[in-house]
């Protein structure tokens, strides 16, 4: 499996940014309470910080760190399977197996052109890969 991993640079102006972040949850969040506002607006704040904190450590770890995350990983054919895979190809549903009506949501199986429910006409399996 090959990696992509974010540069140095970025990752730095992300942490950097973050604490920024993390500076106005502060004033934020003091602001709020003084002024007496709803506790939805405390929470805001509150989360602001925690998700500003995460974010530092992660894009610091990034810049600093020998060993960093990667931002995406690449797999070769066969390396692990793409949960998604049988949605895309084209093979025709298995015996048994189950459609739905796009338009009301009724379940059917088969090879019905039009829905028993609301009657409309259904896509074809061909066309829906």
């Amino acid at each position: 499996m090959r990696s992509v991993k974010p540069g140095r640079g970025p990752s730095a102006m992300g942490a950097f940014g973050s604490a920024v972040g993390v500076i106005f949850g502060v004033i934020w969040t003091g602001a709020a309470a003084s002024m007496g506002a709803p506790p939805f607006f405390l929470a805001f704040g509150v989360l602001f910080i925690i998700v500003g904190i995460v974010q530092a450590l992660y894009n610091y770890k990034n810049a600093t760190g020998e060993n960093r995350f990667s931002a995406f990983d690449i797999t070769e054919d066969g390396e692990e399977p793409d949960p998604l895979d049988r949605r895309v190809r084209e093979e025709p549903l298995p015996e048994g197996a189950y459609r739905f009506c796009p338009y009301c949501g009724a379940k059917f199986s088969g090879d019905f052109v039009y829905c028993g429910k609301c009657g409309k006409r259904l896509p074809d399996l061909e066309q829906e890969g």
